[in-house]
């Protein structure tokens, strides 16, 4: 077994392996390669064999960090494909990846959470009624990434949703944040904003207002707050999408 990240993994079955290369050999143009063709590739066997690498060259912590999702979303009765999500680059300081599974709304990833630990919302309405979001999960899943850390962004402080729009600061959504809630709470069993507040500029309700997120009085807590409301412990998320 190879090692990478202190975590184990998994490699290759010999059945895996042979529909790889089964898979190489049906690529190759067969009814259209001619004599002077396959001469040209026959003596190009480094050249061909160091482009076959780089084929194969696939970034393992990216692999690592699509299965760790999958049996995330697994754990949660939802069995996702996540292959095709792209993950932002890092622009520096955003290590943290959130990755939406298709389907997911506010009001699946609050009941989520709701079944992991106690939570409270200020209204008795379904939040898919009332909640738009700059990014949404309904077509398919996609990435975004965040800054790693437990409180949200002390850079973001005293900034309202309408300075933070204004500035073109993108925020991460109420459905992320719930999501991210739960990602950490299965990770270490503790929880996010315990002394501030996540503002959710990256979603609105339907009269204006902007969702904000923290744990406090030993639940999740999900209000709201007026678009030009600005705080010291009111922070938004940046988010960095692709």
């Amino acid at each position: 077994m190879k090692k990478q990240s202190n975590q184990t993994v998994r490699m290759a079955t010999p059945g895996q392996i042979k529909d790889v290369i089964s898979a190489v050999v049906e690529s190759v143009p067969v009814n259209n390669l001619t004599y002077e063709m396959a001469q040209y590739f026959i003596g190009r066997k480094k050249w061909l064999g160091t482009e076959m690498k780089k084929i194969f060259s696939v970034d393992n912590s990216r692999a690592d960090l699509i299965a760790d999702w999958r049996a995330f979303y697994r754990n949660l009765g939802i069995d996702c494909d996540l292959s095709d999500v792209i993950i932002p680059d890092n622009p520096g300081g955003s290590s943290r990846v959130i990755i939406m599974a298709q389907g997911i709304t506010p009001q699946s990833a609050y009941d989520f959470c709701a079944k992991n630990f106690p939570c409270w919302k200020y209204t008795n309405d379904d939040l898919d009624k009332i909640v738009t979001s700059d990014r949404i999960a309904k077509d398919g899943s996609y990435a975004i990434r965040v800054r790693d850390r437990v409180e949200a962004d002390e850079e973001l402080k005293n900034r309202s949703y309408n300075d933070l729009k204004q500035q073109g600061i993108a925020g991460i959504t109420l459905e992320e944040r719930e999501i991210f809630e739960l990602k950490f709470f299965k990770e270490i069993g503790k929880h996010l904003d315990i002394q501030n507040v996540t503002l959710c500029t990256g979603s609105r309700y339907s009269d204006g207002d902007v969702p904000y997120v923290f744990w406090g009085g030993g639940e999740l807590r999900v209000n709201w707050f007026s678009p030009v409301h600005a705080y010291d412990s009111l922070r938004s998320r940046q988010t960095v999408s692709s």
